[in-house]
C-alpha cells in the first residue's frame, strides 16, 4: 500500500514538473496533478509487475526496501510525466480539428 501512495504522489509531482517544463502540454495545476496521479499509478503498477521481489516477500523480510521505494518514486514520476505529454498531445490534436 505504501508503494502505491508513493507512486501516486510521485506521479503528481512528475505531471506538474512536466507541465512546468513543457508549457505546450500543460493542463493547469489541477489537470497536471490528476493526469500525473493516474500516470504514476500506472507506472508504479508496471514496475511492480516487472519486479523480482513481490511486496509480500519484502514485508515478510521485515519492512520496506529502500530500493523499491526509490524505484516507485522514479516509476511514478516518469509515468506521470509521460502520461501528461500523451494527454497534452491528444488535446492539441483535438483542438486542431
Amino acid at each position: 500500500m505504501l508503494e502505491l501512495i508513493i507512486s501516486l504522489v510521485a506521479g503528481a509531482i512528475g505531471g506538474n514538473g512536466a507541465g512546468a517544463v513543457m508549457k505546450t502540454y500543460s493542463l493547469g495545476t489541477a489537470g497536471n496533478s490528476i493526469v500525473g496521479i493516474i500516470g504514476g499509478g500506472i507506472g508504479g503498477k508496471l514496475l511492480g509487475m516487472m519486479s523480482a521481489a513481490p511486496d509480500a516477500a519484502v514485508a515478510a523480510a521485515g519492512g520496506t526496501d529502500t530500493g523499491a521505494i526509490i524505484g516507485q518514486l522514479v516509476a511514478g514520476g516518469i509515468g506521470g510525466g509521460v502520461l501528461l505529454v500523451v494527454v497534452g498531445v491528444i488535446k492539441g490534436m483535438m483542438a486542431k480539428t
